[in-house]
């Protein structure tokens, strides 16, 4: 069954990233589901933006520009949404390479430490699972590298056991801390959303980053159940925080794994949207 017209999926990654659908792709698929708008938010990068806005235009449906990026917290890796930046922005795209330097860092140190655990991969395989997304490479990519050599069988495996926060070979750079990424995105004249408060299990430092001069919080995501929902609903009244919702779609990998939801299975009114590109063409004045 199509979905009604009048609802946007606000975060979505492509092959910009470590999705597994071109931006394109996405916007097809956004525009045949019947949603009124998507999202690009790929992670430390802007570069499906455009030929996203292009198939917008394409398939008749609206484009939300974003950004998902990675921050550190009391040692907690959270993610933080931008809607509508300038990508124009001098200082901004200075600001994009910084994080796109981080990501490469924190990739070598994956890659060594892995190495040290006895898994030999090489950076020319990880560049060559990537593709097109050799500018943001993520673990997904390594993920997918542990299966094709037969090391874990999905990529849930691949996190439990080397890749996620108590696997054998995490690592964790040294990252901006969620409040500088507010600050950056609102200074590019964009929207500062805390991405899926749910899944940092740490509801004492959710609050606190909500309180850090975000503009809002992902209410709604595919990992939260019905009792976080409504409970980062209180805390974004409570605060007077915009409340998005997104699905986190990646794509069904090749051991058929759907990554968090599917495309447009979590959505809101486009009277968000209307909310987040109100706030953004005031910051550009």
């Amino acid at each position: 069954m199509a979905i009604i017209q009048t609802t946007i999926d606000m975060h979505v990654h492509t092959t910009a990233s470590d999705g597994l659908f071109s931006p394109t792709e996405i916007v097809a698929m956004a525009a045949q589901l019947g949603l009124a708008a998507v999202a690009i938010t790929d992670h430390d990068t802007t570069a499906g933006v455009k030929e996203a806005l292009i198939a917008a235009e394409q398939f008749h449906i609206k484009l939300l520009p974003g950004i998902e990026i990675s921050t550190v917290a009391d040692g907690q890796e959270i993610h933080v949404l931008g809607y509508f930046t300038n990508n124009d922005d001098e200082l901004w795209q200075q600001r994009l390479i910084q994080l796109g330097a981080t990501r490469e860092s924190r990739n070598e140190m994956l890659l060594a430490k892995l190495n040290e655990l006895g898994i030999v991969i090489t950076w020319q395989e990880v560049i060559e699972i990537a593709g097109d997304a050799h500018g943001s490479i993520g673990r997904p990519h390594f993920a997918q590298i542990l299966i094709n050599k037969g090391y874990v069988n999905n990529k849930q495996e691949a996190f439990d056991q080397y890749l996620g926060e108590h696997g054998k070979a995490y690592v964790q750079p040294l990252r901006i801390h969620p409040s500088d990424a507010y600050q950056w995105i609102k200074e590019a004249g964009g929207v500062a959303i805390l991405a899926h408060p749910g899944i940092y299990h740490n509801d004492a430092l959710v609050e606190q980053l909500l309180q850090a001069g975000v503009d809002g919080v992902e209410v709604n995501h595919s990992d939260h159940t019905p009792d976080q929902i409504e409970y980062y609903q209180s805390l974004a009244k409570r605060y007077n925080l915009l409340m998005t919702a997104g699905s986190d779609f990646h794509g069904i990998d090749e051991q058929g794994t759907q990554i968090h939801g599917q495309l447009g299975s979590v959505s809101t009114s486009m009277e968000v949207y209307d909310q987040i590109y109100l706030l953004h063409r005031s910051r550009m004045q």
